[in-house]
């Protein structure tokens, strides 16, 4: 019997429309491309648009490099509702009059919400609390305790509109943090509640919605382009062997310096491997040749 021809391999950049769940662009990306090896690099809300980066095939192992990346969304914020859901998809649980809020205590308020903050996840997350799903508790009318996590907010930005309880948000942030809960800490501060709406991720790392395609149009990169944030080294065909083996090799051997990972590329631009520190050597985390 013959080999079945492998699948693609690369790195896919699709636009998510509002009302698909990041499942589901990953189910139908895998019909889409033909392959059952398609993963995604960071939950988008089902309600959120933007982008959202796929691994396809082998190229899957490096979704662990780009769910690390920072990330940009632009969203409105509604001040004086709360929902169970922190967005406009869920029921509404409170309602505060904060017609006396002013422009100032808004971008005020923004500005704590600003740096190294901690957040408390929301009951309607994919975070994981004794092996469940959050959403999952939440779906059946439960509650957990749920520890603050540490995140970064690089940048939160904050405009009036036409209605004065609605602002727009661009927020530039580390991963993990939720624009969400972000959303509902703002109204807190300023003595009400708030939720999030229009959520629309703008980029992950250097990936930007110039880059994004539908689902049904998408754009196969190389799996190169996952890595190309990290520092790179272009090896010849001998150490080539070598790598494609998986062993721990001398930096001096790989040409490289610092900390790591280092993105390892043959003459012609191909991605062969992703290696790490090892003491004072270096070992694969991801290879992708041999």
């Amino acid at each position: 019997m013959a080999d079945r021809p492998e699948g693609p391999d690369g790195i896919v950049v699709v636009d998510k429309p509002a009302g698909w769940t990041s499942h589901d662009v990953v189910a139908r990306s895998r019909k889409v491309l033909g392959t059952r090896k398609v993963g995604h690099s960071g939950t988008l809300d089902p309600d959120a648009t933007g982008v959202l980066v796929l691994g396809i095939g082998r190229a899957t192992r490096l979704l662990r490099y780009l769910t690390l990346l920072p990330k940009r969304y632009t969203a409105a914020i509604v001040l004086g509702t709360e929902t169970t859901t922190l967005d406009a998809a869920g029921d509404v649980t409170a309602v505060h009059d904060m017609s006396g809020v002013v422009p100032d205590d808004v971008i005020r308020a923004a500005g704590r919400l600003t740096g190294d903050i901690e957040q408390v996840p929301p009951m309607f997350s994919a975070v994981k609390v004794d092996g469940r799903r959050l959403h999952e508790i939440a779906r059946e009318g439960g509650e957990v305790e749920r520890a603050p996590r540490p995140v970064t907010v690089h940048r939160f930005d904050v405009a009036p509109t036409d209605d004065p309880l609605v602002w727009r948000a661009d927020v530039e942030c580390s991963s993990g943090t939720y624009i969400r809960t972000l959303a509902a800490d703002l109204g807190a501060l300023l003595g009400g509640g708030a939720h999030l709406t229009d959520l629309r991720r703008l980029s992950v790392g250097s990936f930007t919605l110039d880059d994004a395609h539908s689902m049904e149009a998408p754009e196969l990169l190389p799996p190169a382009a996952g890595v190309r944030h990290m520092d790179g080294v272009v090896i010849d065909a001998d150490l080539a062997v070598d790598i494609g083996h998986g062993k721990v090799l001398d930096r001096e051997r790989l040409g490289v310096e610092g900390g790591g990972p280092w993105a390892v590329h043959s003459a012609d631009g191909v991605l062969l491997a992703v290696y790490e520190s090892f003491g004072d050597r270096t070992k694969p985390s991801v290879v992708l040749s041999g």
